[in-house]
Parts: structure tokens; C-alpha cells; sequence
């Protein structure tokens, strides 16, 4: 195999994050999660102190979104919300940027906005990632291409503090021409491009359609050092198949 388990399982932060989900399979994501041994939990910032309570000792991280999913929270809700989720026991934030505000070009409203929910969680020992929603930005806005506009808001994270850029949160679902709403999330062209855009003190993380084994692995490949993912089961038993006949053979 091109990578071993633990490399790839070591990139997948384990979403826990559809509207519905009960505690029963919130508290059984996070025994998928310690079972397969992968880098995180996404969870929302409720269920915290119980992942907390779960993962202790499992090398298991507990990643809380912020301002989830579409980034309307004012700057002040996100700082706070950042700091009642390191205070729970968080240690790493995806947070969502305000979409209106990128697309209206008002770059200080999203710098100033991202480096609240930065530096509170800095402040407490915890990372950043900061959600871009690039199915929301693929017509561009603000007089720029959708490419440009990738470029710009990533180059504008780095300078808040972001630790990572992520691609999606896997619910910016958009009108398609049938009528119907759907979303493609993490793109191979989107995740060369947020790798190339960013500086080396910056990771990029893949959200959104991570599905396989393949995607997964073509996502390391491009420079993508997490992915977002609930389908954590189906990859990982898949390498461990691959891996299985590729010993028999």
C-alpha cells in the first residue's frame, strides 16, 4: 500500500454533525473513532464535554465547529462560542467564514472576524480551521473569479491565523438546474489550489464527498493533510481489505 493505515486514518477527522443524530450515535461515532484510530472527532459544541469524557486517553482529538454551518453568527457569537468550547475541553475549531461578507468583497469584516475565533482559541492552546464553503464561491464574487476568490480568502486566513483551510462543511447545498439542492464539496482542483495558496505554515483540510479510499488517498497526494468524513468505516475496513490481499498475494 502507498501509505500506511495509521497515515491515512491520522487524517480523518470523524464527522459527527448531521442535524438528527441522536446521543446514542454520537456516543457510538466516538467509539468508531477511537476503534479506527483516527485524528479527530467533529462534533457540535453540546456534545463536548461528553466526547471529552469518551476519548480521554484514546489519542483521539475533539474538534467543535463554530458558527456551523453557514457562518452568520456575528464575530462576537463566534469568539464566544470558541471560548466556551475550549473551556469544554475542544482542542481544535473548525469554524465557518461569513459567505455574504466574502462575496461583497469586504475582506476586513472576514479578517477581522476569522482572527477573533484565532486568537481566543490560540489563546487557549487550541487550533483553527477555517471552513471556506467553496461550493458558495465557485461563480466568484466581489469582482473576482471563483478561483481568485478561493486564492484571496485562503491567503486571507493565513494572515488572521487560521491553522488549516478547509474546503466545505458538507452542507452547502446549492440550487442545481433541476430544482434540487446538492453540493460537491472537497474537488481535487480545489484542494491543489488551497495547497498552492497557502504557505507551508498552513495545512488544508478536505470536507465535503470524501467517500472512499481512493479520494482519500488522491486528497494526501494533493497535500491535503485532514479530511472530514462519515463514511470513516467504509474506507478504513477498504485499506484493511487491500492491505489483507496485497500480503495474501
Amino acid at each position: 500500500m502507498k501509505y500506511t493505515y495509521e497515515q491515512l486514518a491520522k487524517m480523518i477527522d470523524h464527522s459527527l454533525l448531521h442535524p438528527t443524530l441522536t446521543d446514542a450515535e454520537f456516543e457510538e461515532g466516538c467509539q468508531i473513532a477511537v476503534q479506527y484510530g483516527v485524528a479527530a472527532v467533529c462534533i457540535k459544541p453540546y456534545a463536548i464535554p461528553r466526547a471529552v469524557e469518551l476519548l480521554r486517553g484514546t489519542g483521539v482529538i475533539v474538534c467543535a465547529v463554530i458558527g456551523f454551518p453557514h457562518g452568520n453568527s456575528c464575530t462576537e457569537s463566534k469568539r464566544y462560542e470558541t471560548e466556551l468550547a475550549c473551556r469544554d475541553g475542544a482542542t481544535e475549531i473548525d469554524m465557518v467564514i461569513n459567505l455574504g461578507k466574502a462575496l461583497s468583497g469586504d475582506w476586513d469584516y472576514v479578517e477581522r472576524d476569522v482572527k477573533a475565533v484565532c486568537d481566543e482559541a490560540h489563546a487557549r492552546g487550541a487550533k483553527v480551521k477555517v471552513i471556506l464553503e467553496t461550493d458558495f464561491l465557485a461563480g466568484g464574487g466581489a469582482g473576482l473569479s471563483g478561483d481568485d476568490l478561493k486564492r484571496r480568502l485562503c491567503q486571507l486566513c493565513e494572515r488572521a491565523g487560521a491553522d488549516w483551510v478547509k474546503t466545505s462543511t458538507g452542507y452547502g447545498f446549492v440550487k442545481q438546474p433541476d430544482g434540487s439542492y446538492n453540493y460537491r464539496g472537497a474537488t481535487e482542483h480545489d484542494v491543489a489550489l488551497m495547497c498552492a495558496s497557502v504557505s507551508s505554515k498552513v495545512q488544508v483540510k478536505a470536507a465535503g464527498g470524501v467517500r472512499d479510499l481512493d479520494f482519500l488517498i488522491r486528497m494526501r497526494d494533493l497535500g491535503a493533510t485532514r479530511c472530514g468524513a462519515s463514511a470513516t468505516v467504509a474506507i478504513l475496513d477498504e485499506y484493511r481489505r487491500r492491505e489483507a490481499a496485497e500480503r495474501a498475494g
